[in-house]
């Protein structure tokens, strides 16, 4: 009897860093960014109130790769959704590196540049009133088999 796995990443947080869009020899667009979460809790004992800011490493393949290059930009506030991976290779001294990233196969632009939710400027409500719900850009997940890359492109 075979025991099944998971492995699935949602995350919601900002990004660090523009897209770094590259394509492989044989042409396949692979884009990379970071993305920043954070979280707050009060520990037990009623101590003060701590924070902790996680970054994330995201890769996206393919066609998702070259919407993540032309909508995304440092700050905006994204959701993405996919595997967590971790690869090694090594360097041209011989040392051996290893990075751990989310391969995204999914992704939703959450804010514009401007920092304010994706939508219409009239679904903002003025303080104190209910506000309607903003509509988020919805990019559709595209996620093909991809080659292993890693001895190409060390990022």
């Amino acid at each position: 009897m075979s025991v099944r796995s998971l492995n699935k990443v949602m995350l919601i947080g900002n990004l660090t860093r523009d897209p770094n869009l590259r394509y492989t020899p044989n042409s396949t667009a692979v884009a990379s960014f970071g993305i920043a979460t954070n979280r707050s809790w009060t520990p037990a004992d009623g101590g003060d109130k701590q924070e902790r800011v996680d970054f994330h490493n995201v890769v996206a393949w393919s066609k998702l790769a070259e919407i993540c290059g032309q909508l995304l930009h440092k700050g905006d506030k994204v959701f993405v959704e996919g595997r967590i991976q971790t690869r090694d290779w090594k360097t041209e001294s011989g040392e051996i590196r290893k990075v751990t990233e989310i391969v995204i196969d999914n992704m939703m632009l959450l804010s514009n540049r401007g920092g304010k939710f994706a939508g219409n400027e009239e679904n903002e409500a003025e303080p104190g009133e209910n506000s309607k719900n903003t509509e988020e850009t919805a990019v559709p997940a595209e996620a093909a088999e991809v080659e292993d890359v890693s001895d190409d492109i060390p990022f």
